[in-house]
């Protein structure tokens, strides 16, 4: 059965500067999400994570290759993708309540009254746990809180692909367990299919369907990994199980270059 392909990226390369300064980050790099999937793309520090992210978001432009979303090349932010940034705290506006910035995400969406906009913001704060922090602003609330609002405003665009660029990197370790959880379980309830870079593998394997590892620089994919855990993750269960812990191995071993195969004497 043919899989229901959102986002292509084919042959993605990205160079910065010319002559002998240029610096190649992307080296071609291809894959593919499908609907309803959540990928999660890990790799070396300073690989290029987040260039190939806006790459694929639109919000700049590679040397050569091409992205498509549901069909369509993208050359700029298209409808229907959203992107939750790392720095949350500078992607909401400080001047406007929680419920404004979340319905500021709808702001491309035709023929909803902003009556209808409000109401639409207040659900997605609802459904991340900020009933009570509507009128509250950005700058009221703790970090943890503050990327929940970035979440509810990215769901609140009604995307169908939501990118997410490290977006639990700034939390503490008990958030962002609790975040990771809350992300699955919205990226269930609304069909939602999610891109996320990381550089924590363990939230990598934990959150994706299938993971994706890139190489160092200049970055391809070095290899694709599906994670057979179902849906449903556990903090404590999930990252027990034997299939967990192995695919954790994997990527580990492939990012510090030390793959599974490799003679021990190598190690």
């Amino acid at each position: 059965m043919a899989m229901d392909v959102v986002l292509s990226a084919q042959g993605l390369t990205k160079t910065y500067g010319a002559g002998k300064d240029a610096l190649q980050v992307l080296g071609g790099i291809s894959f593919a999400v499908n609907r309803g999937e959540f990928v999660s793309v890990v790799g070396p520090s300073g690989c290029g994570k987040t260039t190939l992210l806006f790459a694929i978001a639109g919000l700049q432009g590679v040397t050569s290759g091409t992205v498509t979303f549901n069909g369509r090349p993208v050359t700029a932010p298209p409808k229907g993708v959203a992107v939750v940034f790392q720095d949350y705290s500078r992607s909401l506006f400080p001047w406007k309540n929680n419920r404004d910035n979340v319905a500021f995400g709808m702001a491309r969406i035709q023929g909803l009254s902003a009556a209808q906009k409000r109401d639409k913001a207040q659900e997605m704060l609802d459904a991340v746990g900020l009933a009570g922090f509507a009128d509250k602003y950005p700058w009221q609330l703790s970090g943890g809180m503050q990327q929940r609002v970035a979440i509810a405003r990215g769901l609140a665009s009604q995307s169908e692909l939501l990118l997410l660029d490290e977006p639990l990197a700034a939390v503490d370790a008990q958030t962002r367990a609790d975040m990771q959880d809350l992300l699955l379980d919205l990226a269930i309830r609304f069909k939602q299919t999610c891109v996320l870079v990381t550089h924590d593998v363990e939230e990598a394997v934990y959150m994706a369907d299938r993971v994706v590892v890139l190489t160092r620089r200049p970055t391809v994919v070095d290899h694709e990994i599906v994670i057979e855990l179902g849906k449903k993750r556990d903090q404590i269960t999930t990252r027990e199980d034997p299939r967990f812990l192995a695919a954790r191995h994997d990527v580990m071993t492939s990012i510090r270059g030390q793959r599974a195969h490799a003679p021990a004497s190598a190690a």
